[in-house]
């Protein structure tokens, strides 16, 4: 027998061409599917259709699709649409195909309409008041007779009260506080809180509601809180306790000493009292827990003087006005 000496090839990865690589890489075999794809293209385009609809279009009660649910109606339907090729489709099949494009139908995120014709206009209106006060802070404000503050609400802040008592982190054992999952709702509180963007200082009043009548008592503390001399400008939004009869009413009575900047319908987000609302959440209101809704009040309104004590000047920094159109 003629033995003929063996040449084994490889392809190069940066050529592309064929090179020698040995007897074992020429005895493997080049990869390649097993068999050729049985769920075709228009296949799959027709579950991502139905990827793009909800459950409850066709007759079930869930909001969103699951993946289970989602496959089992499309071995339940697919055939009779003329793929029969999906018959068989697990939910790791209808995962891949939708990892594919990529689409999540089993999630949801959250977006805010413009509902405001003149969200464009306001939004600028706010912003250069933004400008001015910065440019004020920035050379000195001894003589400034407009003052600017923001203003907002805070509703619904839970008094919540632990039935059983916290147990504190025992080193070596617990690093946590530990807390008993059950509690008691005692009621909500709001907090009507006034920023000054000149200084920082902050105005709080706690109610068990958020009228009018709350409302005009905030601008009355600012009207006795600032020299008469002064205008106070105040950047708002359109609640309804804002511009009632009641409130405006009480701004008639005093001429010339309040103006009105109101933020966009749905632009609460270019309001700076919000994000000392978010700090306030971060810190003496995380997990508080308390006995009664006096003792709630208590400790926010101690939790403004703490923050009064060390007062911080919050800037609005982004001027630009086509970074911020698409946030509305």
């Amino acid at each position: 027998m003629l033995l003929v000496p063996f040449r084994s090839y490889s392809v190069s990865k940066r050529s592309g061409l064929p090179g020698r690589a040995g007897i074992e890489t020429g005895l493997k075999d080049k990869y390649h599917r097993a068999k050729p794809p049985t769920i075709t293209e228009e296949a799959k385009l027709w579950v991502i259709n139905l990827a793009c609809t909800k459950p409850v279009d066709h007759g079930y009660a869930a909001e969103i699709w699951s993946l289970s649910q989602l496959a089992r109606h499309t071995r339940n339907h697919a055939p009779s649409a003329g793929y029969k090729c999906l018959e068989h489709a697990a939910k790791a099949t209808i995962q891949r195909i939708l990892k594919s494009h990529p689409i999540q139908p089993h999630k949801i995120r959250y977006y805010l309409e413009q509902r405001d014709p003149e969200f464009k206009r306001k939004m600028q209106e706010v912003l250069i008041v933004y400008r001015e006060v910065n440019a004020i802070n920035d050379g000195g404000n001894e003589d400034n007779k407009v003052i600017t503050v923001s203003v907002d609400e805070k509703p619904g802040i839970q008094a919540i009260m632990n039935i059983a008592p916290d147990l504190p982190p025992v080193p070596g054992k617990y690093t946590r506080t530990a807390r008993d999952y059950e509690y008691k709702r005692l009621g909500t509180l709001s907090l009507l809180a006034v920023l000054d963007l000149h200084t920082g200082h902050v105005f709080g009043q706690v109610h068990d509601r958020h009228r009018s009548r709350e409302f005009v008592l905030l601008l009355k503390e600012l009207d006795e809180y600032y020299p008469a001399d002064c205008t106070i400008r105040v950047i708002l939004d359109n609640h309804s306790s804002h511009i009632s009869k009641e409130t405006m009413s009480y701004l008639k009575s005093r001429p010339n000493r309040f103006i009105y900047v109101h933020t966009p319908r749905h632009g609460s987000w270019l309001n700076l009292v919000e994000t000392y609302f978010s700090k306030v959440a971060r810190t003496f209101l995380k997990h508080i827990r308390v006995h009664s809704k006096e003792e709630l009040k208590e400790r926010i309104l101690q939790g403004i003087a703490e923050t009064n004590a060390a007062p911080v000047v919050h800037r609005w920094k982004n001027f630009d006005f086509s970074a911020h159109i698409c946030k509305g």
